[in-house]
């Protein structure tokens, strides 16, 4: 592979489920600092605190520990907002801003409930692409408790 096509190439995942929740429901549990606090998170380790600043150019920024009582901080900007269907943001960990991927989070309606997509682009590497699918998969496990 030439090296500029190497370059342009960068991992990314994609993570569907289907939520027993409305779009709206979906929506305001990735937007609301109150209900962030309750499901965020790859493990059963407590959010600190979250922000969000919901509106194309607002920040966000959650702060949370992992069971193994690590502490993580995740932050970024809002890219597009089109409440209870898309939310396109930055994502960068305090500890590596120089890594900065891209998060998108697309719900649509699916009778009763939600049909949700997270795709997560321009990681730096395959392993910080494998770290974040472990994550995220925990975290939706907690959203899809949380939605119950």
């Amino acid at each position: 592979m030439p090296a500029q096509a190497k370059l342009a190439t960068k991992p990314s995942l994609t993570l569907k489920r289907r939520l027993n929740a409305p779009p709206e429901k979906v929506y305001d549990a990735w937007t609301d600092p109150e209900k962030i606090v309750k499901w965020f998170g790859p493990d059963a380790g407590p959010v600190k605190q979250a922000e969000a600043d919901v509106r194309v150019g607002g920040r966000y920024a959650v702060n949370f520990n992992t069971e193994d009582g690590e502490q993580h901080h995740v932050s970024g900007i809002y890219q597009e907002v089109v409440p209870n269907e898309r939310l396109v943001f930055t994502w960068a960990w305090r500890t590596m801003p120089e890594r900065e991927s891209l998060v998108t989070v697309l719900i649509k309606p699916d009778g009763d409930g939600s049909l949700f997509t997270l795709i997560h682009e321009q990681f730096f590497d395959e392993p910080a692409r494998d770290r974040h699918r472990e994550g995220w998969t925990g975290c939706l496990d907690k959203l899809e408790r949380y939605l119950a």
